[in-house]
């Protein structure tokens, strides 16, 4: 007799990748397919992706997940979810209006200066919980009023990435609790605000916000044009979604109060859920998967990313080595790791190569250099920045929300070695789920639960007990530790006048 149990298909979109991954109801990954999107950068600050090509490629990846697992007669739901902030704009006739904008975009970074000058930016914490930013999608649609005055006119939807996605798969047109919470969103009431829409300027836009729906409700089937594509029968229940910082937390158990999500990737991720609204200019209030619950997430472009480029740089020929021996890079390096925690350093480093929290002009670097430092030195240094970034926002939550316990996720929580460094640079116990693709099985829960397969999408059906991994911190280490980190906090503060001047054009 064949195998009819349900499975579940999440969607995934990143800034450079998008993924769908199979899931059994029990969470277990029957497979994944990946594609990678290729950005444009026009101009200088500008990052976009064509949105047709991302369709296409999502599609594509659907098809190939879908066959490979032998799924396609059991997939019960789906969801997805994607990067957020940016600005996905859709016409009046419903067709792409434009390039997707992607949240490394910088070209408004302007307008959110002036409006931090100005007082807009104050405002606009008091009423949606959060400081407009370079990204957000009104800073880019205030961008796109004064300098694109006849697109600004054309828009009839504006949409977020995963929103873009849903219409593909559905025909239908809407958002969900966390994505619309990213500008317009009143922080006490949830719903959207004309006040903030004035505040911004944007008043001719009500009509063009997408309608908002709880992550995990249905709101359309795959449509026969969409089925084709993905090889999969048309009429398939499909979710909302969620952004996915959410979905990330989600999928590895740490979306809910006392407890801080981290996610280290290209951003550093820091969220913790609480059932008030809290307004702290040091992180975002934003709503939560439902009404009466709001996740409050502090965040800079300053994470992984910065030891994903220290690799790529400095150790090329040990990449090239592991590759051909079928060993991570990660692995080979771990020794020489190792030994640099083990004896003293000096040796500092600020992982701003992408941003920061202390605005765009800060830099990264290497402080405490010596002669007699080695590469371990400062792939330790590196690590240890990183956490150092995490501990900056963490901080900010705990003083706020006083979770006591920290899930972490992205591609170096599987390091035994940088999780350890987190808990004792956090202070912190952390604790790392076997869970691969948690932004995929996040989407996923909420696709279970639209279905009633969960009774909610926190009705994660995993053991999660037998598989994750407890790191407490170290005494002695943490000590040593939260002394380096005040003296990373005392050099960033002292370098705050300089970075400017660093980064100014030579004369």
């Amino acid at each position: 007799m064949p195998d009819m149990t349900p499975c579940l298909l999440g969607i995934d979109n990143g800034l450079t990748m998008t993924k769908a991954v199979v899931f059994d109801a029990m969470g277990q990954v029957l497979a994944v397919s990946r594609r990678r999107i290729a950005q444009s950068i026009p101009a200088p600050r500008f990052v976009e992706r064509d949105m047709e090509a991302l369709w296409s490629a999502t599609a594509q990846a659907m098809a190939e997940a879908v066959t490979a697992s032998g799924a396609a007669g059991r997939i019960a739901a789906i969801a997805a979810t994607a990067h957020g902030d940016g600005l996905y704009l859709l016409d009046r006739d419903r067709r792409p209006l434009g390039p997707g904008i992607l949240s490394l975009d910088s070209r408004a970074g302007a307008i959110a200066d002036a409006w931090a000058a100005d007082g807009t930016a104050a405002r606009a914490l008091a009423l949606s919980g959060q400081m407009p930013h370079a990204s957000a999608p009104a800073t880019l649609l205030a961008w796109m009023r004064r300098e694109e005055p006849a697109r600004f006119a054309r828009i009839g939807h504006i949409l977020a990435c995963k929103d873009w996605l849903r219409f593909c798969l559905t025909g239908s047109i809407g958002t969900d609790l966390t994505e619309a919470s990213t500008s317009f969103t009143d922080v006490r009431s949830q719903t959207y605000s004309d006040d903030i829409l004035a505040l911004y300027g944007l008043s001719a836009l009500r009509d063009a916000l997408p309608p908002m729906d709880r992550p995990d409700t249905v709101v359309g089937t795959l449509r026969p044009e969409s089925a084709a594509l993905c090889g999969l029968p048309a009429g398939i229940p499909v979710v909302a979604g969620l952004h996915d910082v959410t979905a990330s937390a989600l999928g590895i158990g740490g979306h809910g109060q006392g407890r801080v999500a981290i996610v280290a990737g290209t951003y550093s991720i820091n969220e913790t859920v609480s059932s008030r609204p809290q307004i702290d200019a040091r992180w975002f209030c934003r709503n939560g998967l439902r009404p009466g619950e709001w996740n409050n997430m502090a965040i800079s472009p300053a994470s992984a990313a910065n030891y994903d480029w220290f690799l790529d740089t400095f150790c090329g020929t040990d990449r090239a080595r592991a590759e051909a021996a079928g060993q991570s890079i990660h692995a080979l390096l771990a020794p020489e790791i190792e030994a640099a925690l083990a004896r003293p350093s000096t040796l500092l480093f600020h992982p701003y190569l992408y941003g920061s929290p202390h605005g765009p002009q800060a830099s990264a670097g290497f402080i405490g250099l010596h002669g007699w430092h080695d590469r371990g030195d400062m792939l330790r240094a590196v690590i240890e920045g990183i956490a150092f970034n995490h501990r900056v926002h963490v901080d900010a939550l705990r003083d706020g929300f006083a979770p006591t316990e920290a899930r972490l996720t992205g591609g170096i929580s599987r390091s035994p070695l940088f999780a350890q460094v987190f808990a004792d640079a956090l202070g912190l116990s952390v604790t790392v789920t076997e869970t691969d693709e948690a932004a995929a099985w996040g989407a996923a829960l909420c696709a279970g639960a639209g279905i009633g397969l969960f009774a909610a999408p926190t009705d994660d059906p995993r053991d999660l007990a037998a598989t994750s991994r407890h790191y407490h911190p170290d005494p002695d280490r943490s000590a040593a530790l939260a002394t380096r980190y005040r003296l990373h906090c005392d050099i960033s503060a002292a370098m705050a006048p300089l970075w400017p001047r660093i980064e100014a054009p030579a004369s």
